[in-house]
């Protein structure tokens, strides 16, 4: 049990690990680049992030850091290994508050940022406006929550090694 519990553990926090840097990236990179661009080029960027980023990379690290952070802390429920209980919890919540704020908040967005689409006939600018700072504020929510769910996994695999 205690060689599968490290497996689940140390993947979950290179899961964890990858979607809170994608996140970081956007955070401090592709939503500043996308700032300086024009309307037209923001809503036509963002649309063709939307659908690159629905792949099977991505979803391995978005469900799969959840996902692994949960059957890691069953694994260490009814173990010896119970002091990484905690972290494990941890970031499996800041990890799921992660999931639900894409899922709840940034998507929806992504959504009307495809519906409000009308070709060349699209006002860019009221459609950036409706946007742009709401999916921006709630990606730093989504960022903050990844980093510290991959902080407190990385805790948990610390206090694995040494119970």
């Amino acid at each position: 049990m205690s060689t599968l519990s490290e497996i689940v553990l140390i993947a979950a926090v290179i899961a964890a690990g990858l979607i809170a840097g994608l996140f970081y990236a956007y955070t401090c990179s592709v939503m500043p680049g996308l700032a300086r661009a024009d309307a037209r080029t923001y809503v036509t960027g963002m649309r063709e992030i939307n659908v690159a980023i629905l792949n099977g990379w991505f979803a391995l690290s978005f469900g799969g850091a959840p996902l692994l952070a949960a059957v890691a802390a069953a694994l260490h429920f009814k173990s010896d290994l119970r002091a990484a209980l905690p972290w494990i919890i941890a970031g499996f919540v800041l990890l799921l508050v992660m999931l639900v704020v894409t899922m709840a908040v940034n998507v929806p967005l992504n959504n009307v940022l495809e519906a409000g689409f009308d070709g060349d006939n699209t006002d860019f600018e009221a459609l950036r406006s409706k946007f742009e700072g709401v999916w921006e504020r709630w990606n730093l929510v989504r960022t903050i929550a990844g980093i510290g769910g991959f902080g407190a996994l990385v805790g948990g695999l610390i206090a694995h090694v040494r119970a």
